[in-house]
C-alpha cells in the first residue's frame, strides 16, 4: 500500500482523503472559497468558535504527547515535522481548520473550523505492518460510529467509511523514510462532526454524527472516543485478526468502476488481499489486482 522507500516521505498509495470531500481544485485560495459557501449555505459560518484548546487536550488525554494547531495547512505535514523531531508513538497532532489536507491520488481539500475531527497520530510501526494502517483508521472510525449507536457502517476500499452509503469519514497514512530505513508513519483521520449537507452537492453522498444522531455532539469526547478505538487496533498491527475484520466490513461484491492514474477498469470487487489490494473479477473474467484509485459503483 505505500511506495518503495526512495524518499524521507512517502504517500501511502491506498489512502482515501479524510472528511471535507469538497471537488475543489488545487488552488487552495479557490477551495477555501467554495467550501465556506457550502458552509454557508448549511448554516455554518467560518467563525465558528474552536472546539479545542491546548490545555484541554493536554488533560483530556494525558498522558498521550498532544499538539493543539487552531488552523494549519495539513496535519499529516505538522506530525511528520514532529516525527521527525522525535515525537513518541501514539502522539496527535489536532486542528479545527485544514487547509491543504491531502488526499488521494494527490488531491487537496479544505475544512472550515468547526465542521470535523482532524487530526494526525505519530506510529512506529514495523515496515512489514505499514499496509495495515489504512485498515486500523478505517476500522476504529467504524467502531466509533458504532459506539454512539449509529449503525450501517462501513468502508468503501480501501478507506472511506460510510454510513448508510454516504461518507462520514476518510483516512491518509504517510510513511517517512530514511533512505531504505523506516522512521516512522502518520495516520491522518478526517471525521464529519457537525454539518447537515441537505441542500448541498453532498446531500446524497455525504453525511456527519450529528446529523446522524439528530442531535448535538461533544467534539472531545468524540476524539477521545476514537484514539482509544485507534490504541485498541494499534496493538494487533501484524495480527491476521486486523486484516479480516477490515475485510468484513468492506463493500464487497457489487460491480464498480476503478479510476486511476492508468485510466478506468469495470467489474466486480470481489476481494482483497491481505495487503490491502483489490481483486476485481473483470467482464473478460481475469481477475486484476488493484493497488489505487477511486472506486465508484455502477
Amino acid at each position: 500500500m505505500f511506495h518503495s522507500p526512495q524518499l524521507k516521505r512517502k504517500r501511502a498509495r491506498l489512502a482515501s482523503h479524510p472528511s471535507g470531500e469538497f471537488p475543489t481544485s488545487l488552488q487552495p485560495t479557490a477551495a477555501r472559497r467554495y467550501a465556506h459557501s457550502i458552509f454557508r449555505a448549511v448554516g455554518i459560518a467560518s467563525t465558528i468558535l474552536r472546539m479545542f484548546t491546548q490545555e484541554s487536550l493536554t488533560q483530556a488525554l494525558a498522558p498521550r504527547a498532544v499538539r493543539y494547531l487552531p488552523r494549519t495547512g495539513s496535519s499529516n505535514d505538522d506530525a511528520l515535522a514532529w516525527l521527525a523531531d522525535g515525537a513518541p508513538d501514539g502522539a496527535v497532532v489536532i486542528t479545527d481548520e485544514q487547509t491543504r489536507g491531502r488526499g488521494r491520488l494527490g488531491r487537496i481539500w479544505h475544512a472550515p473550523p468547526g465542521s470535523a475531527l482532524l487530526l494526525s497520530i505519530v506510529l512506529r510501526p514495523h515496515p512489514a505492518h505499514l499496509p495495515q494502517l489504512t485498515m486500523l483508521g478505517a476500522l476504529a472510525v467504524c467502531e466509533l460510529v458504532e459506539s454512539y449507536g449509529v449503525g450501517n457502517a462501513d468502508i468503501k476500499w480501501p478507506n472511506d467509511v460510510r454510513v448508510n452509503g454516504r461518507k462520514i469519514s476518510g483516512v491518509l497514512p504517510e510513511a517517512a523514510w530514511n533512505g531504505d530505513r523506516l522512521s516512522g508513519a502518520v495516520l491522518g483521520i478526517g471525521f464529519n462532526l457537525k454539518v447537515d449537507f441537505n441542500g448541498t452537492p453532498f446531500e446524497h453522498t455525504a453525511t456527519s454524527l450529528s446529523r446522524q444522531m439528530a442531535s448535538e455532539v461533544s467534539a472531545l469526547d468524540t476524539l477521545t472516543r476514537l484514539l482509544a478505538s485507534v490504541d485498541r487496533w494499534r496493538a494487533r498491527l501484524g495480527q491476521a485478526a486486523l486484516y479480516q475484520a477490515w475485510r468484513v466490513r468492506l463493500a464487497l461484491g457489487g460491480r464498480v468502476q476503478v479510476a486511476g492514474h492508468d485510466g478506468a477498469l469495470q467489474g466486480v470487487a470481489e476481494d482483497v488481499t491481505a495487503e490491502g489490494a483489490l481483486l476485481l473479477r473483470l467482464e473478460s473474467g481475469a481477475l486484476r489486482r488493484v493497488l489505487a484509485g477511486d472506486v465508484f459503483e455502477v
